[in-house]
């Protein structure tokens, strides 16, 4: 559970808001029964019941970009059903709803709601005691709607800044292991659930060090660069290439079948041989190749493709090994 939401940051602020809100609201739904004011108590349960529902769904399913934007709907509409009951005492709710729809959802969805809970209250008349106060709301909401919206923009700005670079290795611009790792899990997944074939490549420069060595680190990131541009100019958009560390590449192969994935890694092994130099000559490559078999797991999915490679290593280099 913890991994989750360390690693779904979406699926993190639902569970936290939800946990905000069920918090807030349970006391008051309490006293609402309490006092006697048995429609307003109903209220709040019933928006209690669909921030849990909307919480569990997204639990359950991972679909957190429907299940946020429903949750900020139901909280926006329960600020409004608030403030429709209690009058005037209602509207201090709409206020953490204002801010929080634009971290549930979207922008755009998020200023549609905003606006129209907004509208919805004003045109209360028992909430407001005389026009001025019905303009200082309207003024004070979209205040904090403003504010609302610069910070999760901002937010959102740096959290992808953040993300990419924690997942892209600046040298070649293609995803790291951590990355990989992730999209390993998915690719699992998927075949499970589909029956989706897929393939994973693991790729070593022959030789590396020496160009290192001879040439400087200057021409070695050079071929690295310039191998990544011809893998990609070779595969389908639908393949990922990921650096595994130093010389070593990672390329997930999705659709795939193993009658075609022998001619598929000729080809790229062709490519690599004609079109890949430094100035001491053209570079080589050696290939382990594994398709990931039904029900395996990714440790030894990528541990099977990595014997292979070890095995083309061993037999003189520029090969391509398919493990067994």
């Amino acid at each position: 559970m913890f991994h989750r939401l360390r690693n779904d940051f979406p699926l993190s602020i639902i569970t936290m808001l939800s946990t905000c809100a069920l918090l807030g609201i349970t006391p008051f739904a309490i006293l609402r029964f309490i006092q006697g004011n048995v429609v307003a108590g109903v209220v709040d349960l019933g928006i209690l019941f669909s921030i849990l529902a909307c919480l569990a769904w997204a639990w359950l399913t991972g679909d957190t970009r429907r299940s946020g934007a429903v949750l900020a709907f139901f909280v926006c509409a329960g600020a409004v059903a608030v403030g429709l009951v209690m009058g005037e005492p209602g509207l201090f709710w709409v206020f953490p709803c204002l801010v929080t729809t634009f971290f549930l959802t979207s922008s755009r969805i998020a200023i549609g709601l905003n606006l129209a809970s907004v509208l919805a209250l004003m045109s209360i008349d028992a909430a407001f005691s005389s026009s001025v106060q019905l303009w200082t709301f309207a003024a004070t909401a979209t205040t904090v709607s403003a504010c609302a919206y610069v910070f999760a923009l901002r937010n959102q700005d740096q959290r992808e800044r953040l993300e990419h670079l924690a997942t892209i290795d600046p040298l070649t611009g293609v995803k790291n292991r951590r990355a990989m790792d992730e999209e390993l899990d998915l690719a699992a997944a998927n075949a499970e659930r589909t029956g989706l074939p897929y393939a994973l490549v693991l790729l070593d420069l022959d030789h590396f060090k020496q160009i290192n060595d001879v040439h400087g680190h200057g021409v070695g990131d050079k071929v690295l660069t310039d191998l990544v541009v011809l893998i990609q100019q070779n595969t389908r958009k639908t393949d990922q290439l990921f650096r595994y560390g130093g010389e070593e590449f990672v390329l997930l192969l999705p659709g795939i079948e193993d009658s075609g994935l022998q001619t598929v890694m000729e080809n790229l092994q062709q490519v690599l041989r004609k079109r890949l130099h430094y100035p001491g000559g053209s570079v080589t490559s050696s290939f382990g190749v594994a398709s990931l078999l039904p029900g395996e797991r990714v440790v030894s999915w990528l541990s099977r493709a990595d014997e292979a490679l070890y095995q083309a290593k061993a037999s003189g280099r520029d090969r391509i090994v398919f493990a067994e």
